[in-house]
């Protein structure tokens, strides 16, 4: 590896680092909007957005930069696939966390503690790992990396309950306002959206396992993990 190419990935890995701390604010703030009703900070969720955008393409275009010049073979090339690959999933989380709080401020609940419970659980699950993610790839950690793997399986079964338990709702409870159905249906669709950033923070952990190992292990199965189930 020459001196130049070095100094480019660590520079990349620095970039990309920090939009992933940009992109983990950006969904606190945002899941903290929509459980508050707090506009404003939906606001600056939604006005951050274009600076997350931005950099995500000057971290592709960066990387593009570097493979063409300096060729990396080997690790350095996995590390730059990677950093490609994971640029791309922050950048997606970063839009999610702009559709959560898109509805601040809209969510008229029938008073149903059960389903305000779940969706803090679920909210702590999705930003927990997220914060894993991206532990991993500043460590470098294949190992914590598939523990992260295997904490999918958690949130996608809260996620079922919280649309199971609204379906119920939604069908069983005549005496709704209209206000209080749009909210439950609003309430799923940040639900949805909370899955999604799990997704995308297994994606980051499977990048960082490429990274480290040079194993491909999206689409695939982590049987056997003990699943990291983060705080209650």
């Amino acid at each position: 590896m020459t001196r130049h190419m070095l100094h480019a990935l660590d520079s990349l890995k620095e970039r990309v680092e920090e939009l992933g701390r940009t992109v983990l604010d950006s969904v606190v703030d945002a899941t903290e909007a929509v459980m508050s009703g707090n506009l404003d900070l939906a606001n600056r969720v939604i006005q951050g957005d274009s600076a997350i955008d931005l950099e995500e393409v000057e971290v592709e275009e960066e990387c593009l930069k570097v493979l063409a010049l300096h060729q990396p073979v080997a690790t350095d090339l996995r590390l730059l696939v990677g950093i490609l690959k994971l640029n791309n999933d922050l950048e997606r989380i970063g839009d999610l966390a702009v559709s959560i709080a898109g509805h601040a401020n809209s969510i008229h609940l029938p008073g149903d503690e059960k389903l305000v419970d779940l969706m803090k659980r679920l909210s702590r699950r999705s930003q927990e790992m997220l914060q894993l993610g991206l532990d991993c790839l500043i460590r470098q950690d294949g190992a914590l990396a598939e523990r992260v793997c295997a904490a999918d399986d958690d949130v996608d079964e809260l996620y079922s309950i919280i649309r199971s338990e609204t379906q119920s709702l939604l069908m069983n409870e005549t005496r709704l306002e209209p206000k209080q159905i749009e909210g439950l249906m609003r309430f799923v669709s940040v639900a949805r959206s909370l899955e999604r950033i799990a997704d995308h923070a297994t994606n980051i952990a499977e990048d960082v396992i490429y990274m480290v190992t040079g194993e491909i292990s999206r689409h695939g199965s982590l049987r056997g993990l003990r699943p990291w189930k983060g705080k209650e």
